[in-house]
């Protein structure tokens, strides 16, 4: 059998997942081509730019890029025996994938491809989709990369979850040498079983997600903490140590709603009952607004003059992505209002021109501060955390900070007049109004 360095990798469709995924590869000692037909993408790569943001990614590419070809010439596939299919698959505003760039990309790759090359889909599609393409050595390995520790799970995977034509059937040499070289668990099984497994996983974890949620909520309003309770859930076996607990701002970035609007449809579809879907996402939906709620009952939302300080844009931090942002939906709303206007800064995001006509893009943290009637920190940036809280009370107006995932310290904050909020922590005088 050929070592690692032997053996040639393909990933076609430089998104955020092709990047890392071939990076991981060329970690573990393989050759990699990587294609796009964008050219601009693998000029880019190819000048030492990385075109997306994840932490830890930069290091990786600095380290292994000598490994990759970025190509964007599709003859250059011709020389691996193995070929992800690595591209994103966008969704619209309601959720729906967009699987037509996946298809045009398989049949492009499949018109290249050997006879024996193997041909794995990474990108995200629905139940169904791989037994549709009919093609010989064809799989779907599914994908559990997380924006912001996309690169950890890349290189130290859980499992690896296969879905096979005929899960009986002996692997592709090249593929048992790929999968090997990762040292984790190996799970074979049907097409239909593996694209289900991917949206079962965002399933669960949409559950916990809203649990959370749910019940912090109930603690902001009777005055418990849920901060306090965690510790209680972590030792419980049935929920155990690595359940995801902690409230946010509902559920974004595309994934976990793609994922439950496919079930609401397969439900829809088979006569099935899809209601614990299409309650997480109205409850995400109401987790989303906590902010506008409460600025509503202040009355700044349409106090003409008002200025609001909007800290985060991203959907979460150390990334550039905004599908699905709270922040970008608050803007929204205050946009609809036409009262306050807003001031907003984040490390990654710059504002689309004209897009939020109420607001403006500010190039720090205190200058968005900078006579602000409320303080809102959206996205937990580690560059907000022991913010100069003095500095930002003087540079304000007003004194509501809302900081929903208790980047500040709340003492400090109180202490200094704020009238401080936090997701899971209620008031002691039982304000209600959130």
């Amino acid at each position: 059998m050929k070592d690692a360095s032997s053996a040639a990798v393909g990933f076609a469709g430089l998104s955020h997942l092709g990047i890392v995924s071939s990076l991981a590869a060329a970690a573990r000692g393989f050759e990699v081509i990587a294609f796009d037909p964008r050219g601009g993408w693998c000029g880019e790569l190819n000048a030492g730019r990385l075109p997306v943001r994840e932490p830890g990614l930069d290091e990786l590419f600095q380290q292994h890029r000598g490994r990759v070809l970025y190509t964007a010439s599709l003859a250059d596939l011709a020389r691996c025996g193995l070929i992800f299919l690595s591209l994103d698959v966008a969704t619209d505003d309601d959720n729906r994938s967009d699987t037509a760039p996946v298809r045009e990309l398989i049949g492009q790759v499949a018109g290249q491809a050997g006879r024996e090359t193997a041909v794995v889909v990474l990108s995200q599609v629905p139940p169904g989709f791989s037994r549709r393409m009919g093609r010989e050595n064809f799989f779907y390995q599914v994908e559990t990369l997380v924006f912001g520790n996309a690169v950890e799970r890349a290189l130290q995977p859980e499992r690896f979850i296969i879905g096979c034509a005929d899960p009986r059937a002996p692997l592709p040499e090249a593929y048992v040498r790929f999968l090997a070289a990762f040292g984790c668990p190996v799970l074979r099984m049907r097409y239909e079983s593996a694209e289900l497994a991917k949206i079962a996983i965002n399933c669960f974890l949409a559950s916990s997600v809203s649990t959370s949620n749910m019940l912090a909520e109930i603690c902001e309003r009777i005055g418990a903490d849920w901060g306090e309770m965690i510790p209680a859930l972590r030792l419980d076996r049935r929920i155990g140590p690595h359940a995801y607990l902690s409230p946010g701002l509902g559920i974004a970035g595309g994934n976990l709603e793609r994922d439950l609007a496919t079930v609401e449809a397969l439900a829809a579809e088979y006569g099935a009952d899809g209601g614990p879907a299409a309650a997480w996402l109205r409850n995400s939906a109401w987790r989303r607004d906590w902010a506008l709620r409460l600025l509503h009952a202040k009355g700044l939302l349409a106090r003409p003059g008002a200025v609001l300080a909007v800290w985060g844009l991203a959907y979460k931090p150390e990334t550039h992505s905004t599908k699905n942002s709270p922040a970008l939906a608050l803007l929204d709303a205050i946009g609809a209002v036409g009262g306050s206007r807003v001031q907003a800064f984040d490390p990654a995001v710059t504002l689309e021109a004209g897009r939020y006509p109420r607001a403006v893009g500010c190039g720090s943290p205190l200058e968005a501060a900078g006579g602000a009637d409320a303080l809102i920190l959206i996205t937990p940036w580690k560059e907000f955390l022991g913010a100069p809280l003095e500095e930002v009370k003087k540079a304000m107006r007003g004194s509501l900070l809302l900081d929903p995932y208790g980047l500040l310290d709340r003492a400090t904050a109180e202490g200094l007049g704020f009238e401080y909020h936090r997701l899971g922590a209620g008031r002691l005088s039982a304000d209600a109004s959130a």
